[in-house]
């Protein structure tokens, strides 16, 4: 029996506003709008973007022993964070493939049993929701913590680009221009709507993705758009948040990680800290200390040809690698990708072939990330 599709809160909006629904992760959402992923995507660099992410999964963690279990599980060092900030984070096996990425947000809660008064909000992604659940629940045996799926409960979108921030800003009482980026603010929309903004993204622009009461979707996306239409805000659908994150060169778990793809690989070295303990942790050692026999690379096509997940590559006619991701980049105009390589054949400008319908493409090893994200800028 083939497993229903989920819909969002905002499935009739979008199916009223001209969105192409396809199935995705198990949900039908929105590909695209009438206006096209070229434009959405333009749209998102040089204004904002709206994107409904509630596809994606969230779960909290609480109790007395919620900073060390945490800490157990997850690559980076949670007990450095300090309130309302919010850190890029992986979920590892032993042999320190990835069980997910996911984002940390530490939160104060008077009320809570725990040393600190603290509690960790997680955003996870939407593909591995369960399993993520079910890798967190089990590894609870000896703490004093509580683990809480909020995913059905919760609303999440996305407000991504250079004029995001300025226009929040205008619709919350919090002064958001004061939020450094990967921090959180809590707040409340339209006078009753309890709302967490996480000044985080998977756009490579500024701006916040949203967490608040699921009954209030249509209400909040909405009053966003009226609040942003008239500066030339639009909805934006996955083709376009997928073009968007690849031009940062930002992993998608299933493409550039993976239960096959290390953190070391992926050159995530920012999300891990060696210095404690966690689940992958002497595996990610000694894949950095003697470092890893394949990395991952950005490449540009040289001869016309679009490479696609899953192309093979090759160099003098040997296969070396695959492509993880690749396609048309609109803000710089080029095709590229993305591709798990030897070691030695990842220096910049090296000759690689791609191979596209059996037949040899050229390309090139490029820098990433291709498009410059805001926070480095």
């Amino acid at each position: 029996m083939t497993e229903e599709v989920k819909k969002t809160h905002l499935n009739q909006w979008h199916i009223a506003h001209g969105g192409r629904m396809v199935p995705f992760a198990g949900w039908e959402m929105p590909v695209q709008y009438p206006s096209g992923p070229i434009q959405e995507h333009h749209a998102t660099r040089n204004v904002a973007g709206l994107f409904d992410i509630d596809h994606m999964g969230q779960m909290e963690i609480r109790g007395p022993d919620a900073e060390i279990f945490l800490n157990q599980l997850v690559t980076y060092d949670v007990t450095q964070m300090k309130l309302y900030e919010a850190h890029y984070a992986i979920f590892c096996y032993e042999d320190g493939t990835c069980v997910d990425d996911l984002f940390i947000y530490k939160l104060p809660d008077p009320s809570d049993d725990s040393p600190q008064h603290i509690y960790f909000f997680l955003a996870i992604n939407a593909s591995n929701r369960e399993k993520d659940v079910a890798w967190v629940q089990a590894h609870t045996r000896g703490y004093k913590v509580r683990v809480t799926d909020l995913s059905d409960d919760t609303y999440m979108l996305a407000f991504q680009g250079p004029r995001a921030v300025e226009i929040m800003n205008r619709m919350t009482r919090a002064d958001l221009l004061k939020a450094p980026r990967f921090s959180a603010v809590q707040d409340t929309l339209l006078g009753e709507v309890p709302i967490l903004l996480g000044r985080t993204g998977y756009t490579g622009e500024d701006g916040f993705e949203l967490f608040f009461p699921a009954r209030y979707a249509v209400a909040v996306w909405e009053a966003v758009l009226k609040e942003a239409g008239p500066e030339g805000v639009i909805p934006i659908g996955l083709a376009a948040r997928d073009s968007l994150r690849f031009e940062a060169c930002m992993p998608l778990y299933g493409h550039e990680i993976s239960d096959h793809i290390t953190p070391v690989e992926a050159g995530l070295g920012f999300a891990i800290s060696y210095h404690k303990e966690f689940i992958g942790r002497n595996a990610l050692l000694k894949q950095k200390l003697e470092k890893p026999a394949r990395v991952l690379v950005g490449f540009e096509m040289i001869e016309r040809g679009m490479a696609r997940e899953h192309y093979p590559v090759a160099k003098d006619g040997q296969l070396i690698g695959h492509v993880t991701s690749g396609m048309y980049a609109p803000t710089l105009d080029k095709y590229l990708g993305m591709a798990l390589l030897p070691r030695e054949f990842s220096s910049r400008d090296t000759e690689i072939e791609i191979l596209i319908r059996n037949k040899p493409v050229k390309a090139k090893v490029v820098k990433k990330p291709f498009y410059i994200p805001a926070y480095r800028r």
